[in-house]
């Protein structure tokens, strides 16, 4: 069934092939249309699109209600923005950005335009089973136990959907397509006429992470994590999940691969060479960053050890280390207000 998409449709899913036609009718070359006052406005809004996706914070608004061509130039500004950074953690964050935003205008949708957009990524909205290669190929970040394949019903080579699993997929889908689209290949002369707008952004994730973790201390690491680290320094060869589940870790909390290399480097046998790679794919340069391992996966693969009583109170490694700093500045506080004897 086909569905009429008006502009404030193509604001709220501005990946559909429509929007971007629509775009490609308006703005000539990409070099022409940012010469011109609206191309220089649309430009500095795919800013504070990237950043409002850092941040967590939208700079949309009521996205596609008022200005719906704002929002459409905004979301092809934003995509070339991150392409101009090369970083994959900013594509990441926007990628989920953008997923999130559309699914949340998709929740309020009537059935057959909702049909219509789902059908347009690929996915049957009455589906209830996918495929095993389709499914495993839209759930890796999907955290909950329950997306885990050996968690699911499998028949004949298709995995069976429960309740609103759709719903999520749907979400992801959109997500693994826009990330599956980034970088752009941006010629380096547009990239420097945007390089003040790629500064901000950069600028912005950097205070992101440094509000979110701060400076780097490894006695706030949990105990999994400093025993991964000593066993590095003692000359212990580990197990690829280890050194999977250290530089996710380093790599999340802001430590760039140059100071994760640093690190393996404590190591008797370190590998320069081959240690770099490792980092660097596992950081984001091989096309998807990615997030440190669980507690519950760290259980599962035998690096849980040590348990404290913060360990208690947390699932996730990164959730303990921003407990831990954040103690840990409470009492040098505590300690300042102490009267000198």
């Amino acid at each position: 069934m086909r569905v009429q998409l008006d502009r404030r449709d193509l604001a709220k899913y501005p990946f559909l092939k429509e929007a971007q036609d629509w775009v490609a009718g308006r703005t000539g070359t990409l070099e022409q249309f940012l010469s011109t006052t609206y191309g220089k406005i649309a430009a500095r809004n795919g800013a504070r699109r990237v950043i409002g996706a850092i941040t967590g914070e939208s700079a949309d608004g009521a996205a596609g209600q008022s200005e719906p061509e704002r929002d459409v130039f905004s979301y092809a500004l934003a995509r070339i923005l991150v392409s101009c950074t090369k970083d994959r953690a900013l594509i990441d964050r926007l990628t989920r950005f953008e997923a999130a935003r559309a699914w949340g205008f998709l929740q309020e949708e009537d059935a057959a335009k909702r049909a219509y957009v789902a059908g347009s990524i690929g996915i049957d909205p009455k589906a209830r089973e996918l495929p095993v290669i389709e499914y495993v190929e839209l759930v890796p970040q999907l955290r909950e136990d329950r997306w885990r394949l050996v968690n699911r019903q499998i028949s004949k080579g298709r995995v069976k959907l429960d309740g609103d699993d759709l719903e999520e997929l749907i979400r992801e889908r959109i997500r693994h397509l826009l990330q599956r689209q980034l970088p752009l290949p941006v010629p380096g002369q547009i990239c420097e006429t945007l390089s003040p707008l790629v500064t901000d952004i950069t600028a912005s994730y950097q205070a992101t992470i440094l509000r979110d973790f701060g400076e780097v201390e490894e006695g706030a690491f949990p105990p999994c994590l400093q025993a991964l680290v000593s066993a590095i320094t003692a000359g212990t060869n580990l197990p690829h999940a280890g050194r999977f589940a250290i530089t996710a870790f380093l790599h999340n909390i802001g430590m760039n691969p140059v100071q994760i290399v640093e690190i393996f480097a404590r190591a008797p046998d370190f590998d320069p060479e081959k240690t770099r790679y490792q980092v660097e794919h596992i950081s984001g340069r091989g096309g998807t960053e990615y997030t440190a391992p669980s507690c519950a996966t760290l259980r599962t693969t035998g690096f849980c050890v040590k348990k404290d009583s913060l360990c208690e109170r947390v699932n996730h490694p990164l959730s303990y280390y921003r407990i831990k700093k954040r103690k840990e500045k409470e009492r040098e506080k505590e300690k300042e207000k102490e009267p000198v004897t």
